[in-house]
C-alpha cells in the first residue's frame, strides 16, 4: 500500500471563527536521480515571524525545495529508499546534479570533503525524526545509527543520510533557515 500523508489546514472563516481550509493529501514530490525517493512537502513558511492571514495560497504547490527560504520553515516527511549502487557510485557531477533537482546544487560536498555522495550542508537548523525504520547520519566524523523514535538535531553540519536496512525509511523533517556564525562562514567559505 502507498504510503500517503493526510494534511488538514486549518484557518479562519470572515467572522473569525476556526474552520477546516482544506483536507486533502500533501503534495508529493521524487527525484529522478534519487528513484523510490519520495518527499511530502506539508507545510512551509517564508518569514518569522509568520503572518496568519484568513486567505493564503497552499505554499507547497510548485517546485520541491531542499531548505527553507529566508526566515522560513518546512516541514517534511520523505521516504528514504534502500540505498543503491548508483547512490553509492554517484560521482560529484552527478551528486550535485542530483542537488540541483532539489534546488540546491551548492549544497552538495561530495568531491569537495564529504565523505558519501549525498554529503550536503544547509545553512540551516533541523528536527529529523526517524518515524519508521533505520538509517545511518554520517557526519565529517564518523556516523550515527538510528531506528524509529530517534531524533537529530541537525545545526548546519555537513551530512549525509544512508539507508543500509534493505527496507524503506520514513523521516520527518521541520528545517528552520539559520546563519552560520561569522567564524564558520569563514571556513565554509560563505562569507
Amino acid at each position: 500500500m502507498e504510503f500517503r500523508v493526510r494534511r488538514v489546514v486549518t484557518g479562519h472563516d470572515k467572522s473569525g471563527k476556526a474552520i477546516v481550509v482544506s483536507d486533502s493529501q500533501a503534495p508529493v514530490h521524487g527525484n529522478p536521480l534519487r528513484p523510490g525517493q519520495r518527499s511530502h512537502e506539508v507545510w512551509k513558511t517564508n518569514a518569522a515571524p509568520i503572518p496568519i492571514r484568513r486567505d493564503e495560497p497552499d505554499p507547497v504547490t510548485g517546485k520541491r525545495q531542499l531548505h527553507p527560504a529566508p526566515q522560513g520553515t518546512l516541514f517534511r516527511i520523505s521516504e528514504v529508499p534502500p540505498e543503491s549502487d548508483a547512490i553509492r557510485n554517484m560521482t560529484p557531477e552527478q551528486a550535485r546534479e542530483a542537488f540541483r533537482a532539489s534546488g540546491a546544487e551548492d549544497a552538495s560536498t561530495w568531491g569537495r570533503g564529504g565523505r558519501h555522495p549525498l554529503m550536503h550542508r544547509t545553512e540551516t537548523v533541523d528536527y529529523a525524526v526517524v518515524l519508521e525504520g533505520e538509517i545511518a547520519l554520517i557526519l565529517d566524523e564518523g556516523e550515527v545509527n538510528l531506528k524509529a523514535g530517534d531524533v537529530v538535531i541537525q545545526r548546519g553540519t555537513n551530512h549525509a543520510w544512508s539507508n543500509r536496512s534493505g527496507k524503506m525509511v520514513k523521516m520527518l523533517y521541520v528545517l528552520i533557515d539559520g546563519k552560520f556564525d561569522p567564524e564558520l562562514a569563514k571556513q565554509f567559505g560563505k562569507q
